[in-house]
């Protein structure tokens, strides 16, 4: 691989963001895949919309040919420093309280899940004895 040992900062590599001039972070290397841009089978926009991150999650969700990670060495112009790539943070949700959409307090709600299968057996009881007595 390429490179000669240099090391980018995170922030000197986002800048490398467009066209003429777009640089990549792949698996702690970074590349210089401006000159390859137009002969990506993907086309350009793909690169384009990795730059300005760690694209090693990208580059390997794709399923890429050995020969197009052996070809990745021509391009290869140093390592990223890893302590200037921002952490991922996990997706959370947000924390909201607990909607009450009917406004009807909780209190009445346990008692009416009481009181109504009570009052449709007193119901089915009485209908009973009614038709017996009948």
């Amino acid at each position: 691989m390429g490179g000669d040992g240099k090391v980018f900062t995170f922030e000197e590599v986002t800048v490398h963001n467009n066209h003429k001039d777009c640089w990549l972070i792949i698996n702690g290397k970074v590349y210089d895949v401006t000159k390859f841009m137009e002969d990506h089978p993907g086309g350009d926009e793909v690169l384009l919309s990795s730059t300005g991150q760690d694209a090693t999650d990208d580059f390997e969700d794709v399923g890429h040919s050995d020969s197009a990670r052996e070809m990745m060495g021509e391009y290869c112009i140093g390592d990223i420093d890893a302590s200037t790539v921002p952490k991922k943070t996990k997706y959370r949700t947000p924390k909201q309280p607990h909607y009450n959409q009917d406004k009807t307090s909780e209190f009445i709600i346990k008692l009416l899940q009481f009181l109504v299968p009570l009052a449709i057996l007193g119901l089915a009881f009485g209908l009973r004895l009614y038709t017996k007595s009948t």
